[in-house]
């Protein structure tokens, strides 16, 4: 534990009992709990309550309020496959929260972080802000940085972490209207667990719901959802909105009708804090004013919520004026933090090829350093102020001070004539304002044009080293980074069949000209009066890096992804490639040597050519302050590379699968599911040693399945963090389920160097079963240390459980005793392969393990929740209605489709089909029927069971119980599967024979 973050506790706080938030809630007026349901709350002095704020940023460090230890990218931190090294780091944040809070009161104690949504799809804008594609590695280092941030104190928090974005949350075109499609299986097994981990191990304090609706409901309002994940923690949770959803219910998914019913069904949903309005509590406050007028909600909804934003509140010792933490202003940027930031960093660095064993680096003596990424470390929207940066020129310099250093960006320096009048821009610096204007070409008139790809570039000034931005009608030169929520420093260049090229300002939509008298840039122009330019290159940045390159003995190109372009919040990536620039900046290196490829970016790209013609690549995320220092560390051979992906890298986009299709199970997605080849598996990574997986062996050659449970299993990893950080059941619990074998892995270091050992087991299922099963599945991980030469017997838990499948079939026991739970996790008989090596694609030892068990569960035919489906063709989920439930319909651009039932039990007499229909509201060429069909389980084609069902028109909430007689024999003790066709406008909630 660092010393600022001590726990001081003096005997009189020990004995204070603090006031209880239901004291608390018992004290406030009317006017004070309808205040308390804005995001930024007002003091009640009479009650020694001072303002208090949600949501204060520290995803990789504080953010937004200043400088602060800026850590690499959670995407490059998840790399250490290391909860205890994310614990650490969750500490240091908070500490700087805590230290930040002493100079800025702004500085809340509810810390927005982390983010779990899973990084699904490599397009998705957002991806840097991920851990990993796994929910259950999401889980564990999510539930690391929680409880780093969280503290060590039994009852003060050093700050309270919110978990973002709760659900599917994973593309950012449309991601306030969009609805992710989530069926029973990719719900339990893919989605949840990610929040679950961190929520059970009691660090979480808060959750925030996505833009997003899942199934057809705004996340904002799904009350079924968030009843669920209060249901497994053991304290209280706040739910805080994300910023202006609540009125998106409205004005963008267009949901309910106006903001009074909106708001009301957020908060009886469950949601207790609005951040709405920036710091305007008014429109919140009158809202809910006029829902309790109109009825819509009761005062015991708003006490319900003001009590868990004051149970959040107590958490940060505020109720009882206890802080035993006592962290001064000067605990920022400590040199620990400094360290613990550079470990990050290098830790974070994954070696994707190293073919020729260029790395690690000797000791050259002419290294050229190319590639728009040779000089620069980036922020990106969630970063805070940098303390410092140190880039990969700055590391090479210090690490090989004696070499002769050549640093190239590759990027092409041009300059801008105006075709009409034959004058080039430049930045006038006689005004003070920055302004561009046209005049005689001088040595100052070129511009950086970096081409981030699909025709968006930025210009950056070689005689003021500032960006041209176009935030008013004036295009200026004032910028010295590309930032912003609005990012004003983008054109888009489009070039003529002449040569020439004009430009349009991204931001604004608007075109660049140049004034006719003033002789001034502006962005305020059409595409017809767009000025023409001819793009004049005074310097080619290819030129410059082969020039570079001649003679050098080491070659490092450096290049990525400017975290505010092409991927980002709001803004989801393109395609998979790299940049323009980027790429002929390595074609020229690779044109005279075999280039070491160095990738700093918030993504993966697809780069197989690339690394066909380097002698080695290597990945880091955006590493915060000390990208430099931890990059060089690894390329230099001074620490062992250890990093290893979180992430699949594919070949090329399409074997990604679709963004927005978030039925990993159905679609084939993320390592589990899909079959498709990868550049570079999840799990990968190298060193500069060898590791042999010599063997696997478990405990046990078969096994009985475990009992249906309701709880899924996560995978296990004994990597246990110092007890005064988080204990065992923290990072290791699974859930109570006793069925365990042991897997004994004989790893042998048969190399030169020391390394850090990444040893994971993966289980791949029987092909054959009912219910489909990843073909890949993380069961149990940990790291172990091997010297040269060393052998290590490394013993890993296997929980049975994490063989389990979502089955909507089967019924797991309540909890408490109630009646059984629709759906539970079966672990399915057969023969399932356990798999060992250098990352999940990889089986370098195997193992098998025999299940023996009953026959699948079987589910009573008399009633079907239609929602409920084994697999489906063309329908998606949707909701029953505004509140709760769900109902399947046709996908919106399909005229019809199917939902499959499996093992559907006639357990008494039957003689009609009845099917709950309704109609959704838009057209559709197709007549609105239902048809229901069986077929013995298991076995080929289908019959139809009764004549088809027609749908009556009318509103999409309108329920409609139709009976229709079946027309042929359907016996008791029969066991069949049932499908479901959906025509036109049919919506069905439920089905089943009667």
């Amino acid at each position: 534990m660092a010393p600022e973050t001590q726990v001081h506790r003096t005997e009189a706080e020990a004995v204070v009992a603090p006031p209880a938030p239901a004291d608390v809630l018992a004290a406030l007026t009317p006017e004070e709990k309808l205040a308390f349901l804005h995001q930024r709350v007002p003091a009640v002095e009479r009650l020694g309550l001072g303002a208090f704020t949600t949501g204060t940023e520290a995803l990789h460090g504080l953010a937004w309020l200043g400088e602060a230890t800026s850590f690499a990218q959670p995407v490059g931190m998840a790399c250490s496959w290391d909860p205890r090294l994310l614990a650490q780091v969750g500490r240091v944040v908070g500490t700087e929260v805590r230290a930040k809070r002493v100079v800025d009161p702004r500085a809340g104690l509810n810390v927005w972080a982390p983010v779990v949504n899973l990084t699904r799809h490599p397009l998705w804008g957002r991806t840097e802000e991920g851990y990993s594609e796994d929910p259950d590695l999401t889980g564990v280092l999510a539930t690391g940085y929680c409880a780093g941030l969280r503290g060590d104190d039994p009852d003060v928090w050093l700050t309270v972490p919110t978990l973002k974005h709760y659900l599917a949350y994973g593309n950012e075109v449309d991601r306030s209207a969009a609805s992710s499609h989530l069926p029973p299986q990719t719900l339990r097994e893919h989605e949840l667990p990610a929040f679950r981990a961190a929520l059970q191990a009691g660090v979480v304090g808060a959750v925030m719901p996505s833009y997003n609706q899942v199934n057809g409901r705004p996340n904002h309002v799904a009350r079924e959802l968030l009843d669920e994940l209060r249901s497994w923690t053991p304290g209280s949770v706040a739910v805080v909105s994300d910023a202006q959803a609540p009125s998106s219910i409205v004005e963008i998914e267009r949901y309910h009708p106006d903001h009074v019913s909106a708001h009301a069904a957020a908060l009886r949903s469950g949601v207790d804090s609005y951040t709405e309005n920036a710091d305007d509590p008014r429109l919140t406050i009158e809202r809910f004013t006029a829902a309790l007028e109109a009825g819509l909600v009761t005062w015991a909804d708003i006490d319900l919520a003001v009590l868990r934003v004051l149970e959040l509140r107590a958490k940060t010792g505020e109720l009882s004026g206890t802080d035993p933490y006592r962290v001064s202003a000067d605990a920022l940027d400590a040199p620990a933090h400094r360290a613990l930031a550079r470990e990050v960093a290098r830790r974070g660095v994954v070696v994707l090829a190293n073919a020729e064993g260029a790395l690690p680096l000797t000791t050259p003596q002419v290294i050229a350093l190319v590639g728009p990424f040779a000089d620069v470390t980036l922020r990106d929207w969630y970063s805070g102020t940098l303390l410092y940066g140190t880039t990969l020129a700055d590391g090479v310099r210090e690490r090989y001070p004696d070499a002769e250093l050549r640093v190239v960006d590759g990027i092409d320096r041009v300059a801008l004539r105006d075709v009409s009048t034959g004058r080039y821009l430049a930045v006038d610096t006689t005004a003070g304002d920055a302004a561009v204007t046209a005049g005689a070409l001088t040595p100052g008139s070129t511009f950086a044009l970096t081409d981030w790809g699909q025709d968006v570039v930025t210009l950056r000034s070689d005689d003021t080293g500032a960006f041209l931005g176009g935030g008013g009608a004036f295009v200026r030169a004032d910028a010295q980074e590309v930032d912003g929520w609005v990012v004003h420093e983008l054109f888009v260049i489009h070039r003529h069949e002449d040569g020439t090229a004009t430009f349009r300002h991204r931001a604004s939509g608007r075109w660049l000209r140049v004034q006719r008298h003033t002789g001034v840039l502006v962005a305020d122009g059409e595409e017809a009066t767009a000025t023409r330019f001819d793009l004049e290159v005074r310097r080619d940045g290819a030129a410059e890096i082969e020039q570079a390159c001649a003679g050098a003995d080491t070659v490092l190109v450096a290049v990525g992804n400017d975290p505010h372009i092409a991927g980002r919040e709001t803004e989801d990536r393109p395609d998979l490639d790299l940049p323009p620039t980027a790429r002929r900046a390595f074609d020229a290196a690779a044109r005279r040597s075999r280039p070491v490829l160095v990738v700093v970016s918030s993504y993966p790209y697809a780069i197989e050519d690339e690394t066909s013609r380097a002698s080695a690549v290597v990945w880091s995320s955006h590493a915060g302050q000390e990208l430099g220092h931890g990059v060089l560390d690894v390329l230099s051979g001074d620490v062992e590379p250890s990093g290893r992906l979180a992430q699949t890298w594919w070949r090329r986009v399409e074997d990604a699968g679709d963004l927005l299709d978030y039925d990993v199970v159905g679609s084939g997605q993320t390592y589990r599911y899909n079959a498709a080849t990868p550049l570079f598996a999840f799990g990968h990574g190298l060193s500069y040693t060898q590791v042999t997986h010599e063997s696997l062996e478990l405990t046990a050659t078969d096994a009985e399945a475990p009992a249906v449970t309701g709880a899924h299993t996560p995978a296990r990893t004994p990597l246990l963090a110092d007890p005064s950080l988080l204990d065992d059941t923290v990072l290791a619990a699974d859930e109570g389920d006793p069925a365990e074998v042991r897997a004994r892995i004989t790893v042998t270091n048969t190399g030169p160097r020391p390394v850090d050992e990444l040893v994971a087991l993966y289980v791949q299922a029987p092909d054959d079963v009912p219910v489909p099963a990843p073909r890949s599945r993380l069961v149990s991980w940990t790291r172990v240390h091997l010297a040269p030469g060393e052998r290590q017997v490394v013993e890993l838990p296997v929980p049975l459980g994490t063989l389990a499948v979502w089955d909507v079939a089967a019924r797991a026991p309540h909890p408490t005793g109630g009646p059984e739970v629709p759906g539970a996790f079966v672990v399915q008989p057969g023969t399932y392969r356990f798999v060992t090596g250098a990352h999940a694609d990889d089986e370098a030892a195997v193992a098998v393990l025999t299940v023996r068990g009953p026959w699948a569960p079987v589910q009573d035919g008399t009633l079907l929740d239609a929602s409920a489906f084994h697999a489906v063709s063309g329908v998606v989920t949707s909701d029953r209605d505004r509140e709760a439930g769900a109902c399947v319909e046709v996908v919106r651009d399909r005229e019809d489709g199917w939902a499959r039932y499996h093992r559907v039990h006639v357990g008494s007499p039957v003689s009609a089909v009845r099917v709950r229909v309704a109609s959704r509201a838009w057209p559709s060429p197709q007549p609105a029927l239902v048809r229901v069909e069986a077929r013995p389980a298991g076995q080929e084609g289908w019959t139809a069971l009764a004549a088809p069902v027609e749908v009556p028109a009318g509103d999409p909430y309108t329920w409609h119980d139709v009976v229709v007689p079946l027309t042929g024999p359907v016996a008791v003790g029969d066991v069949l599967d049932l499908r479901l066709q959906l025509g036109g406008a049919a919506r069905v909630a439920e089905a089943g024979l009667v």
